[in-house]
């Protein structure tokens, strides 16, 4: 059977993701079932089905799901609405949309942050605080110890003074 020319194939909307926390460790499998569940309690099985979600790609950080043109912008919204995927809880937030997954590889390639590093200990403000770093200069304290435990948001800026 020869294949469709590609005037007569349904044309398809790949549209990239972020996965945040960065170490989010889901699997497609079950970020696929995610991204399906949000579309159906959305926008209920016959718009889900014309949509039609799958989930191309899945690098640490980012996601890339396939859908028929016309149901990108409901595709971003139902991608909006997830937080669980399997047992582990994180947030989808759309980047980004294309007609060529050559395009998305190339802009994930752009923008990869790396991954949150070991925690250390600092020092600020005469207290011991855990340290992670993330990207875009910004660190997270929690105070060692026990009692009182005290969580702080800095940037890289505040640590250096």
């Amino acid at each position: 059977m020869k294949p469709l020319p590609p005037t007569l194939r349904t044309k398809k909307r790949y549209v990239l993701a972020a996965i945040e926390p960065v170490g989010a460790g889901a699997d497609q499998k079950e970020l696929y079932r995610a991204v399906s569940c949000a579309l159906t309690s959305l926008f209920g099985d016959v718009r889900a089905a014309m949509i039609s979600p799958a989930v191309i790609d899945s690098v640490p950080g980012h996601l890339i799901v396939r859908c028929n043109r016309g149901g990108e912008h409901d595709l971003r919204i139902a991608l909006a609405t997830v937080t669980v995927a399997g047992s582990e809880a994180l947030v989808l937030r759309s980047k980004a949309t294309s007609g060529t997954l050559h395009a998305l590889r190339k802009r994930i390639q752009r923008v990869t942050h790396p991954l949150p590093g070991d925690p250390e200990e600092v020092s600020f403000g005469g207290k011991v605080y855990c340290a992670r770093r993330y990207q875009g200069q910004k660190v997270d304290l929690m105070e060692k110890g026990i009692k009182s435990q005290e969580l702080l948001f800095l940037t890289q800026d505040d640590l250096e003074e």
